[in-house]
């Protein structure tokens, strides 16, 4: 294999690669890179055998052929080169080294047979659809802070992506929830998506299709079966095992009879937040939220290190509340608000509180609340 690539090119194709190998396993070759060159295109290929990733880019191919090198170690050695370099990739195969050359720069790399190397099995996809890179990102961006890293249970540590009943009809949902806070984000239904099985996106893949979904308006199939999930690009395909679980319904945890309103500048709120929780114990990070004629005062008492208090003018014209909240949660919910204003809506100091982006019910947001 002999090929020459422009640096820029070979650097993003490296990257997207070499993030999803792990960095610790047992198995030398799932630290490498698949580097398959054919035509005028070249190949790079990752997996940590949950994860497959092929990204494709253009090359000068003086001879086809096919490789494997350390994902990590390549992607070091790109991202030093300098910009605009031409970087020549050769492969001698009878000594087992990948030659990496640039201007004056001249690297030797040991590399493992490309017959090593495990590809993920192909699978039979039940439903394709194709739907806007902008559309996706907001489903998953808004969900997955409220994925679960609780291991045991492991059905809460991804996306639940699946078809449901939205107030005007089918849409596309994505749900995350680890118990303690919940997002729930609609997005209209794409042509093809009807018969789709539910499947839960595993938060490790949820962080690498992010990387996929920077152009606002490129298109990603997205393929599914029971077992697997698809997301492609024309130039990169992100295949990726699915959570063999079952998500519990989540429907159930959604307060529907939460009647006193509080809206509040999401921006100001946050702030407000973020500076009073200084001052609260690492262990509970408990905030009050104290809610009375358009006035919402934010305090923490924390015995060990003080106590702090701000107030805040909101519209609220419900009986008196008084209610507290983990202040990480709180922070993390506020900052999903791409309108100017938050409405959170209440029943009592023990009961779950909901939050949504304005009028907007297409993300809505459930918060337990804690014990002040």
């Amino acid at each position: 294999m002999k090929i020459s690539i422009e640096r820029g090119t070979l650097l993003k194709a490296v990257s997207q690669a070499q993030s999803v190998v792990e960095r610790r396993n047992t198995i030398p070759i799932l630290a490498n890179v698949l580097i398959e060159a054919e035509g005028n295109t070249v190949s790079f290929r990752a997996t940590d055998l949950d994860i497959e990733v092929i990204d494709r880019a253009p090359a000068q191919v003086e001879r086809a052929g096919a490789t494997t090198v350390s994902a990590t170690m390549l992607h070091e050695i790109v991202r030093k080169l300098p910009d605009g370099a031409l970087v020549n990739l050769t492969e001698d195969a009878a000594a087992g080294r990948l030659t990496v050359m640039a201007g004056r720069s001249n690297f030797s790399l040991t590399t493992l047979p490309r017959e090593d190397f495990p590809v993920m099995a192909s699978s039979e996809y039940a439903a394709s659809f194709t739907a806007k890179a902008k559309m996706l990102r907001r489903l998953f961006d808004k969900a997955k802070f409220a994925i679960s890293t609780e291991e045991t249970r492991y059905y809460l540590n991804g996306v639940y992506m699946h078809v449901a009943t939205g107030e005007d009809g089918p849409v596309l949902r994505c749900v995350a929830t680890d118990g303690h806070r919940l997002a729930r984000i609609d997005a209209p239904l794409p042509d093809g998506a009807q018969g789709m099985a539910g499947v839960i996106v595993p938060r490790k893949t949820v962080g690498e299709l992010r990387k996929l979904l920077d152009d606002d308006d490129a298109d990603i199939e997205v393929s599914v079966s029971e077992t697997k999930v698809r997301f492609a690009t024309p130039n990169i395909i992100m295949t990726s095992k699915v959570i063999d679980g079952t998500f519990p319904d989540y429907t159930r945890v959604i307060p529907q009879a939460n009647a006193k309103r509080l809206e509040v500048d999401a921006t100001e709120f946050a702030k407000a937040v973020d500076r009073v929780a200084t001052v609260s114990s690492e262990r509970s990070r408990a905030v009050k939220l104290s809610m009375e004629d358009d006035r919402l005062v934010l305090s923490v008492n924390a015995p060990d290190s003080g106590a702090a208090e701000e107030e805040l003018a909101v519209a609220y014209g419900d009986e008196k509340l008084e209610i507290g909240f983990n202040a990480k949660y709180l922070l993390e919910i506020a900052s999903q608000v791409d309108r100017e204003n938050a409405v959170f809506l209440f029943n009592s100091s023990g009961d779950p509180t909901l939050m949504r982006e304005g009028n907007d019910a297409s993300a809505v947001y459930v918060v337990m609340p804690m014990r002040v």
